[in-house]
């Protein structure tokens, strides 16, 4: 029998499809652009999760994680616990590669785990995702993708000490969460993947980018994962 959830507390009913934005604010606009009828699913700690129905009649849920590890590792099970089975995150990340370019999209094929999450969840190697939910991402988004290993971090400033290592090794990005979603969903035997915007340039220099174009590559990258979970 699944344990009540403590951090969730469920308003509204869950999809067994799921994607995990990291920042509330952006699972509502993703909801309020993917969704028909959206109903709060959850709202306490301020992790902000919708249901409604998407463009294919079917249902899903667009949950956040809230940032880093920890905080994910908490929704992704009591989710799982509750019934969820496919979940791809829609976050964003940090370019380590130079030809990369603001607004691109990242598919992660591996994910290092570079976190004290993932690897307290018993990730020893490069995290990897449910490859048939990958590939339906992959084929979705068309040429409008790169794919590759990139990183997963607790630290959002002061990591630079790693960052050249990880970029020479041909590392694509950094981010928060990915290699956490891929070692639970490979100890529950769930379906998971991660679709990655690149919000900044972390070399050869740092820029970041403009509001507007994030929520234009929000729904851009929602789109692309709800396909690929229709």
């Amino acid at each position: 029998m699944n344990a009540d959830p403590i951090h969730l507390q469920p308003t509204a009913p869950l999809a067994e499809r799921v994607l995990l934005p990291g920042d509330p604010g952006r699972a509502l606009r993703m909801a309020q652009a993917l969704l028909h009828e959206p109903r709060m699913f959850n709202h306490h700690r301020g992790l902000w999760g919708y249901t409604g129905t998407a463009a294919d009649e079917q249902p899903l849920t667009i949950q956040s994680t809230g940032m880093g590890g920890p905080s994910a590792a908490i929704v992704i099970t009591e989710l799982a616990n509750l019934g969820a089975r496919r979940m791809i995150r829609v976050g964003t990340c940090g370019a380590l590669a130079p030809t990369l370019e603001l607004g691109s999209l990242i598919l992660a094929r591996e994910a290092i785990p570079g976190d004290g999450t993932s690897r307290a969840l018993g990730a020893t190697s490069p995290a990897t995702p449910d490859n048939e939910l990958s590939n339906a991402i992959a084929q979705a988004a068309g040429d409008e993708l790169h794919q590759g290993r990139i990183v997963t971090t607790d630290l959002f400033y002061d990591g630079e000490d790693k960052e050249n290592e990880w970029a020479q090794e041909g590392v694509l990005a950094i981010e928060m969460e990915t290699a956490t979603l891929f070692t639970i969903a490979q100890n529950k035997g769930l379906q998971a993947a991660s679709l990655l915007i690149i919000t900044d340039l972390i070399l050869p220099t740092r820029s970041r980018i403009a509001p507007d174009a994030l929520i234009q590559e929000e729904r851009r990258a929602g789109e692309i994962a709800t396909t690929a979970l229709s």
